[in-house]
């Protein structure tokens, strides 16, 4: 399991996430998926390896996915005038997205 290539299909899918909810502020959208990213890729590789070693349940690791939800600030998009609301409404849509994708890569799961 190549986490380089999984962390390629992340954020694949969530620029289409971006994309498709944000559709205006693409540019901003994908800065702040790539600052999220970076900041927990470490912790996503580490659980990402747990779940498929099988030493962690799916609903485990999207608890600890919920955990990043803080992380992701998504800065650029609130300047840009997106409202609160809808940006609740797309964090929520991130964390799906990381766990759909994860569930959809990893064998076994």
């Amino acid at each position: 399991m190549d986490f380089g290539d999984i962390l390629k299909e992340l954020k694949a899918n969530l620029f289409e996430l971006i994309g498709d909810r944000v559709s205006d502020f693409t540019k901003e959208g994908k800065k702040d998926m790539e600052a999220f990213l970076e900041a927990s890729k470490t912790k996503l590789k580490t659980w990402t390896k747990l779940l498929a070693d099988g030493h962690l349940t799916l609903d485990d690791f999207e608890w600890l996915v919920k955990s990043q939800k803080d992380l992701l600030i998504m800065q650029a998009l609130y300047q840009t005038g997106t409202s609160k609301i809808k940006l609740g409404h797309l964090k929520n849509a991130v964390i799906r997205t990381i766990v759909d994708t994860i569930k959809a890569v990893v064998p076994g799961i």
